[in-house]
């Protein structure tokens, strides 16, 4: 997996190694804890084909591949530098497909295996100053369709979990520039409150298991509380929730 220094993709490794997988991480931090762990960048092409081979040769065959690894890019669009939009394209997209072509192949020749890509909500809907991000989760959206599609068939389940908003270290540092406060979000999920990154870990771990989710393809499960679904406005939200 990727993206297991902090947050989500720490909470996941964690999840799926107490469920019995032998956990490889690629992440730009070193992670310890796991099997294997290799440092590297996600969007490089050499970095993930040396993984891609490392899990192979240290490891063997391959049953779950869960593409974390994500940055985020926020200010309005009309001010975003095209190199910083790049950058989280190329993380969070392109470095997606490349880990999915490299543990794909492995896995087709193996006649099975399973693919979790951590979307978003942003990748279901618009959500202001957020271009570059919302472009990148909604193009992920749409290659885990696509490879659902085609390697289905073929015993390569894909699926996604699109998180709403969650309560990591990327949540604190967007507090600390005052982009918004806690009951800007709690105020809108019915659910009352953020996810936890536990929350996010466990749907990953029921898409990656075969016996709990062996026709389930294609999917984006969505783990945000109700956000996507609750169109009401504002009064009407609250309103609902204290009757």
């Amino acid at each position: 997996m990727t993206g297991a220094a902090q947050g989500i993709g720490r909470r996941t490794a964690e999840v799926l190694a107490g469920e019995g997988y032998t956990v490889a991480v690629l992440d730009r931090q070193p992670v310890e804890g796991f099997a294997l762990g290799v440092t590297g960048d996600v969007a490089d092409d050499a970095d993930v084909a040396g993984f891609a081979d490392r899990v192979r040769d240290t490891l063997g065959r391959v049953d779950v591949l869960v593409n974390n690894a994500g940055i985020a890019d926020i200010g309005p669009a009309e001010g975003i530098d095209p190199s910083r939009f790049r950058r989280v394209i190329d993380v969070n997209l392109t470095g997606a497909f490349l880990l999915c072509q490299a543990f794909g192949r492995q896995m087709l020749e193996a006649g099975g295996g399973s693919i979790v890509n951590v979307a978003s909500v942003a990748g279901l809907m618009g959500i202001a100053d957020r271009a570059a991000y919302n472009a990148s989760k909604h193009g992920l959206v749409g290659l885990t369709r696509t490879l659902a599609v085609e390697w289905g068939g073929r015993g390569v389940r894909v699926n996604a979990v699109c998180p709403g908003w969650v309560k990591t270290e990327m949540d604190d540092d967007a507090q600390a520039s005052a982009l918004y406060v806690d009951s800007d979000i709690t105020d809108h999920v019915p659910m009352g409150r953020f996810a936890q990154p536990d929350d996010i870990a466990q749907a990953i771990a029921f898409l990656a298991d075969p016996a709990r989710s062996g026709f389930v393809n294609g999917t984006m499960l969505n783990v945000d509380g109700g956000w996507y679904a609750d169109g009401s406005w504002q009064g009407l939200r609250l309103g609902a929730r204290n009757r």
